[in-house]
C-alpha cells in the first residue's frame, strides 16, 4: 500500500510501498506527483532498476533531457548521465563529481530543467552526501518587506564565474566555452508553473548581481538572500544507501554535494533529467556580462 511519509517538517517525502519498476496506478502515481510538486523531494528505497526502467519512470514525470557532459552519457542509453569514479580501460565511465556548492542544475539556461532523478548504485559507506533545501520555504519565510523589494528583480547568473567556485580543480573556460556560455537573467523570485507558489531563485553559493543594480547595494543583497535560504530549517542532508532514487525539483529546490574518499571507495549513480517548459532567463548583452 503506498505511503507518503515526511521527510522533514519542511521539505521532501519519503514513498513507500511501491515497486517502481512494477505498475503504478494513476491514482497513486498522481498522489506521488502532487507530493513531488509540493515537498520538492521525493525518496524511493531500496529499489532496483534497469536503465531502461529509469528512463521509464524519469518520463512519468515529463519530457526527458540532456543538456551537460555528454562524453559520460550511459553508452546504450544517452538519456542518463553516469556521475562515478570508477575507470575502465584506464578512462573513467562517469563525471567523479558534481557542484560542491549550493545550486539549481542548469540554472545558467534560458529554459532550466524542471526536476532531476538520481538512482544509487553503488555508495561509498561515508561522505557522498547530497543537501537539499526548499526554496519555496525560504520564500515564504522572509519578511513582507523582503518581499516587496525583490519581487520585480532579476539576477545574473555567470556559468563562466561559476566554474572556480563549483569545479577549483578544472582549468579555465576556453575561449570557446566563454563565448558559449553566455550570462543569463532569470527572476529572483520564480512562480512555479504548476503549484503557483514563490520560490527563491538566487543561484547559490556564487557572488551573482542583480540586473540594474549597484554592486555596493547588489552584494549584500544577494548574499543575505542565499545565507538565508538554506537555514537548517529549510533544509535536508541525505545519507545514500544502494537502491535510493531521489527526485528533486529544480523549481524548488538547490541542493549540493559533498566529498568522499575517491581512492578508496566506489561510487556508481545514474541520472536523468526533466525537461523544463516555461522559459525564465534571458542572455544578457555582451557588453553587460559579468568580468571573470
Amino acid at each position: 500500500m503506498l505511503e507518503l511519509v515526511p521527510i522533514t517538517d519542511s521539505i521532501g517525502t519519503e514513498v513507500r510501498g511501491v515497486d517502481v519498476t512494477g505498475d503504478i496506478s494513476a491514482r497513486d502515481f498522481d498522489r506521488i506527483y502532487q507530493a513531488w510538486i509540493d515537498t520538492c523531494l521525493l525518496l524511493f528505497r531500496g529499489q532496483k532498476m534497469t536503465p531502461e526502467q529509469q528512463i521509464a519512470l524519469t518520463r512519468r514525470f515529463g519530457e526527458i533531457t540532456t543538456y551537460t557532459r555528454s562524453e559520460f552519457n550511459e553508452p546504450e542509453h544517452p538519456e542518463i548521465l553516469v556521475l562515478s569514479n570508477i575507470t575502465r580501460d584506464g578512462k573513467p565511465i562517469g563525471s567523479a563529481y558534481s557542484g560542491r556548492v549550493w545550486h539549481s542544475d542548469g540554472h545558467y539556461l534560458s529554459d532550466p530543467p524542471a526536476g532531476t532523478m538520481l538512482y544509487a548504485i553503488e555508495v561509498p559507506p561515508e561522505g557522498g552526501d547530497t543537501w537539499f533545501a526548499n526554496m519555496m520555504a525560504a520564500y515564504d519565510a522572509l519578511p513582507a518587506a523582503m518581499k516587496e523589494r525583490i519581487d520585480d528583480l532579476k539576477v545574473v547568473i555567470s556559468r563562466v564565474q561559476s566554474r572556480p567556485y563549483n569545479y577549483p580543480d578544472r582549468p579555465a573556460p576556453t575561449p570557446e566555452e566563454r563565448a558559449a556560455w553566455v550570462d543569463m537573467r532569470h527572476p529572483i523570485v520564480r512562480r512555479h508553473e504548476v503549484s503557483g507558489r514563490n520560490a527563491l531563485y538566487s543561484g547559490g553559493n556564487v557572488p551573482w548581481r542583480i540586473e540594474g543594480m549597484p554592486e555596493a547595494e547588489s552584494a549584500p543583497l544577494v548574499t543575505f538572500l542565499q545565507e538565508f535560504s538554506v537555514q537548517p530549517r529549510f533544509t535536508y542532508c541525505h545519507r545514500w544507501q544502494p537502491g535510493d532514487i531521489l527526485l528533486w525539483d529544480n523549481r524548488s529546490a538547490m541542493h549540493r554535494a559533498t566529498p568522499y574518499d575517491y581512492a578508496a571507495y566506489r561510487r556508481l549513480m545514474h541520472r536523468t533529467t526533466i525537461a523544463g517548459h516555461l522559459s525564465t532567463g534571458s542572455p544578457v548583452p555582451v557588453g553587460e556580462a559579468i568580468a571573470s
